[in-house]
């Protein structure tokens, strides 16, 4: 049965007004809820969601309803410092302790000592910070680099990721008994598409907040507008939102907005649906995963293309009615069965020169064989790996997929 706003402790009602929480989808507010309750007990929490959900707002939730709310609250994004430094800004150094350290400088645990520290994107420490910070977790006690003396520091740490954590402890990348120190209380952010209602609820606070700092006048969205924030699957979750709502509120001051013209400020290889769900966790779904995969070849089909003029001028050139080249469907919002029915009967060009193509099919170098949908999706998963020089996280980005999906393609596909 799910619970309304009214059937919530008080103190989640302050914490969303206070903090300026959009929403009352229940996993929201049983994840606001969780922050309050572990409020006053003095543990480390992990903070667990997609990227762009909304995860910082939670660490405040945590401090101002502590005892330590009076102290400093202090938030470091640990995949912006550069790993020969994160030693440094976390512990701090003494002088002399390497080039450029003309004088000793704290560091955030002796800073913020008696309040929170607050670690974004936790994941991305390197394994020598990490055992220095499961040593802070274990006994409050840290060494400066250079130092040789031992310094104490009372700190509550609340962390955040949203990488797979049991993952990451698999392949070595994170510590395991850190990852169990971290996460003595985790809370789960839910992503936007799981949100039901709050997607237009917080679309219509963006149009306000925009039309207010602009001075101009404030937005409306239509029906069918509404019916496209809601099943949009917003991969980049509320940031994206946001970063859309602020296009439309800028470039169409004053207009009622519909489902048209708000798809004209979502990347067309992005337009993959799937109905917004106001619930708990959903299961995971391969066919979702299949889904973003045809988007992400919509994305490059003029790559694509590229690709095969190119191959043909190098090869001797075939006729070029004889090349079987993808032709884009234009102003069509692609679902999962259309899109199958699209690569089945306007197939890609192989993008193996023709003597490649001849040996692999038993053909003639003369004539265009369509590649099969898994060649194609391999090539293009190629592509992005050398445009983003090998590296798996970048290419994932890139493609519009889970890294898990990524990996398992590349192994899959015996990619190297």
């Amino acid at each position: 049965m799910e619970l309304n706003l009214q059937d919530y402790p008080q103190e989640v009602v302050q914490a969303k007004q206070r903090f300026g929480i959009i929403g009352n989808s229940p996993g929201l507010l049983a994840a606001v809820q969780r922050a309050v309750q572990v409020a006053p007990i003095d543990l480390s929490v992990l903070i667990t969601g997609e990227s762009g959900t909304g995860k910082e707002f939670f660490p405040k939730i945590i401090h101002g309803f502590s005892a330590r709310k009076h102290s400093k609250y202090i938030a470091v994004n640990c995949g912006a410092i550069p790993e020969g430094t994160i030693d440094s800004e976390l512990f701090g150094h003494e002088k002399g302790a390497f080039t450029g350290a003309v004088s000793s400088r704290k560091g955030y645990f002796e800073e913020a000592d008696g309040g929170t520290i607050f670690l974004d994107e936790v994941a991305e420490l390197p394994l020598t910070t990490q055992a220095r910070l499961l040593r802070v977790l274990e006994s409050g006690e840290f060494i400066k680099v250079g130092s040789s003396t031992v310094q104490r520091s009372n700190v509550r740490i609340v962390a955040a990721t949203n990488v797979d954590m049991a993952k990451a402890v698999a392949e070595g990348r994170f510590r395991e008994d850190l990852y169990y120190r971290l996460s003595t209380v985790s809370i789960h952010i839910p992503p936007l598409r799981d949100r039901g209602n709050d997607i237009v609820l917080l679309a219509r606070k963006f149009a306000a907040d925009f039309a207010e700092r602009y001075a101009m006048p404030s937005i409306s969205i239509d029906e069918s507008g509404r019916l496209l924030l809601l099943h949009y699957r917003w991969p980049g979750n509320v940031r994206q939102l946001k970063n859309v709502i602020e296009q439309v509120a800028l470039f169409d001051a004053g207009n009622s907005v519909d489902a048209t013209l708000l798809e004209s400020y979502i990347p067309q290889a992005a337009m993959s649906y799937a109905p917004a769900v106001a619930g708990g966790e959903q299961s995971h779904s391969y066919a979702s995963e299949r889904d973003a995969l045809f988007g992400m070849i919509f994305r490059l089909q003029k790559q694509i293309e590229i690709l095969n003029a190119r191959l043909d001028a190098t090869s001797g050139g075939a006729p070029v009615d004889d090349v079987a080249v993808f032709r884009p469907v234009e102003n069509v919002v692609p679902s999962a069965e259309t899109t199958r029915s699209i690569v089945k009967f306007q197939p890609f060009a192989s993008p193996l020169p023709d003597a490649g193509r001849a040996e692999r099919y038993g053909a003639s170098a003369t004539q265009p064989v369509p590649a099969t949908l898994e060649d194609t999706e391999k090539e293009t998963i190629r592509l992005a790996l050398e445009r983003n020089g090998g590296r798996r996280k970048a290419a994932a980005r890139e493609l519009n997929i889970s890294e898990r999906t990524l990996y398992r393609k590349i192994k899959e596909y015996g990619i190297e």
